[in-house]
């Protein structure tokens, strides 16, 4: 695949970097991302890979914007209020970069529509806010051997957990087995705006770390972030042999 001059010039601060070059620009050119949530994570997510060149961005919602998004969610303007996520997220990141592909899914994410949605993409970025979903997503990544890079945030904490599906390892059923009696959210438990941002630009930087096949990855690892006490732990993850995937 060719860049063109113009492309050249828009993205020379990562090809100057030994470890990204022309080559790497064009894969990362030339990758395909799906974004589950385009809320407090998905937004920053969706900005820095868009603004890095990732050729192809989906992203899946089914929300409208509200007042009380605005605090973290940074794709959305007062003006956004009342209008569905995935329509002013295209426009924003068109904004950032019209060299590249968005595709919208203005669907709520369930079994029936999973494969149709997925089946592009080489790698999929969960950010969503509930149990029931993240399962959802986990279980498809793992039979289809595709990419998984998830993050949660709640109140003041954050975590980040890369899946390579194409090898043998833990899924996220591995490290939650079982729905946990509380389902904590953003709704109810609220959050603090800067955490949505600084997971989210991690979990993009973990995407084009995959994307460029960098060995310090979180593959089977989980990073925690407390922001109160702005300290970050890393702990792996191994297979449980209860896991209800046999892993």
């Amino acid at each position: 695949m060719k860049i063109d001059l113009s492309l050249v010039k828009r993205y020379e601060k990562q090809i100057i970097l030994k470890r990204v070059g022309i080559v790497g620009q064009k894969k990362i050119v030339s990758s395909k991302v799906l974004i589950i949530g385009a809320g407090g994570l998905g937004s920053p997510l969706a900005i820095y890979l868009a603004a890095s060149g990732v050729g192809t961005i989906g992203i899946v919602d089914h929300d409208k914007v509200e007042i009380s998004n605005l605090s973290r969610q940074t794709l959305f303007k007062s003006k956004d209020v009342g209008k569905y996520k995935v329509k002013q997220a295209k426009k924003f990141i068109f904004g950032i970069n019209n060299k590249i592909k968005v595709v919208t899914f203005k669907v709520k994410l369930t079994k029936k529509n999973i494969k149709k949605i997925f089946k592009d993409f080489d790698i999929i970025c969960d950010g969503t806010d509930n149990f029931q979903t993240r399962y959802l997503i986990n279980d498809y990544c793992l039979r289809y051997k595709k990419i998984l890079i998830t993050s949660a945030i709640s109140k003041f904490d954050g975590q980040l957990i890369k899946f390579n599906f194409k090898k043998k390892g833990p899924c996220y059923r591995c490290f939650m087995p079982d729905f946990p009696e509380i389902d904590n959210n953003c709704q109810r438990d609220g959050i603090f705006s800067p955490v949505g941002g600084i997971m989210g630009t991690l979990q993009a930087n973990e995407v084009l770390k995959t994307i460029l096949s960098t060995k310090e990855d979180l593959t089977n690892k989980i990073l925690l972030f407390d922001a109160l006490k702005t300290e970050f732990r890393k702990l792996k993850i191994s297979i449980n042999p209860k896991c209800k995937n046999k892993c």
